[in-house]
């Protein structure tokens, strides 16, 4: 069963140390729509069931990306869609949303969506591999 909304928001929320939902609420947005557009088929099908129906959306209908953003790429688009932000808090953004999504996702689909993705990821979702 997917994490409510209300839910979700205040585990970003608590993550990424936001004073207001509406912080959260943006990095969730930004950083999902990025990530959906690197992930395809079934995972990211059950990404999203696994996600409230908002987010899910967002997920589901994501940015285009023309080629897979390494982990640097993907920070730095972050930071270009959030108002005011640098590279610095644009990578607290993504692994606040990313660790609820690792959170909400069971192992071995969170090991099918890191495998999708370039290395370094699984730093991102807060889910280090082992060397």
């Amino acid at each position: 069963m997917p994490l409510r909304q209300d839910a979700f928001l205040e585990h970003v929320q608590e993550r990424g140390e936001y004073t207001t939902r509406q912080e959260a609420d943006r990095a969730a947005r930004v950083v999902l729509a990025l990530l959906g557009a690197h992930l395809v088929g079934e995972d990211r099908a059950r990404t999203a069931a696994s996600l409230p129906e908002t987010y899910a959306l967002i997920l589901l209908n994501p940015l285009a990306a023309a080629e897979p953003l390494d982990t640097q790429r993907f920070v730095r688009a972050t930071a270009a869609w959030i108002e005011g932000a640098t590279e610095q808090t644009a990578a607290w953004d993504v692994s606040a949303v990313l660790s609820v999504v690792a959170d909400a996702l069971d192992d071995d689909l969170l090991q099918r969506v890191l495998l999708q993705l370039p290395p370094g990821y699984d730093l991102l979702f807060g889910r280090p591999r082992p060397a």
